[in-house]
């Protein structure tokens, strides 16, 4: 079992947590404030361990500026078209199309990187990414009806924007990947791609653009799951992708960090205080089954 795949299940790990935790201060604020003072309090975070730490002094523009494009696209863009998706359609649904993700980055990977996979983690890959799709499209209870789950403006629009997220994810990962592979400080990355990304959130504000304000003012209890949040997704959850992509190909990260949904399930029976339904067991266990075979590949 490589080391890469473990940072990139813990990835999925702290990603469940952070949809499950978003619901309440992204709902309150709306996407564009949500994600603006979740990254803009990350940031402080990270650059904080980044000084601290003296990783700054490794300047690379190059690398730098390939880190500035891909927060640009994977969390600028990418996390403003999830939880604009969330707000719409739930964190189970969105994150059922959202997990395509996985299937974008092997695409990508195998198309730009020429990175390829044996017949044993191809078929953990599909067992996977079936299972996930299975789970969170049959894990629902006919007479669900809590708020997680109620639409929240126009469906087709959540749809498109999930799949958007999705693209970007993918697409933010395979810009990272050249520059993870020199052994580039994952700290330090998540730092550059936070940074990027909240100063085009400023920008949008800073430019008059309706979305980009709060709905509601922000209180303090909101202002720290917000930050909570922050502290869990981004924080730990996108460096231990970065660590992850400094050895593993881009698609099997992808892969194995599309897990998330699954870990969503039990979080949302503690919540709720009712077992998934029938369809999110088989579901799981197919993801299981495809994730054994995966590190074990």
């Amino acid at each position: 079992m490589a080391p890469e795949d473990l940072f990139a299940l813990g990835a999925a790990a702290c990603w469940a947590l952070g949809s499950v935790m978003s619901v309440t201060p992204s709902r309150h604020l709306g996407a564009f404030a949500f994600t603006r003072w979740r990254m803009l309090m990350v940031a402080v975070m990270l650059w904080t361990v980044v000084v601290a730490a003296g990783k700054w002094q490794n300047f690379d523009g190059h690398a730098w500026g390939l880190m500035a494009l891909s927060g640009l696209v994977g969390i600028f863009l990418g996390d403003t078209a999830l939880f604009s998706a969330i707000n719409r359609l739930g964190p189970r649904r969105a994150g059922v199309l959202f997990a395509t993700h996985a299937a974008f980055s092997a695409a990508l990977g195998m198309l730009v990187l020429g990175e390829r996979m044996s017949a044993q983690a191809f078929a953990g890959a599909v067992l996977t990414l079936g299972g996930v799709m299975c789970a969170m499209l049959l894990g629902r209870h006919k007479d669900e009806t809590h708020a997680w789950e109620a639409d929240r403006g126009d469906v087709r629009t959540g749809v498109m924007l999930a799949l958007a997220a999705a693209l970007c994810q993918a697409l933010g990962s395979l810009i990272a990947k050249p520059v993870m592979a020199t052994q580039f400080d994952p700290v330090l990355a998540s730092a550059l791609r936070v940074t990027v990304a909240t100063l085009a959130q400023f920008a949008l504000l800073a430019a008059g653009f309706k979305a980009a304000r709060a709905q509601t003012p922000p209180t303090l209890r909101v202002l720290v799951q917000t930050g909570l949040n922050g502290l869990v997704a981004m924080g730990i959850g996108m460096t231990l992708v970065l660590w992850a992509l400094e050895k593993g190909d881009v698609g099997m990260v992808a892969i194995l960090s599309s897990v998330s949904p699954i870990l969503v399930l039990p979080l949302l029976w503690f919540k709720f205080k009712r077992a998934p339904a029938l369809g999110a067991w088989a579901g799981s266990a197919l993801t299981v089954l495809g994730t054994a075979l995966i590190l074990w590949r």
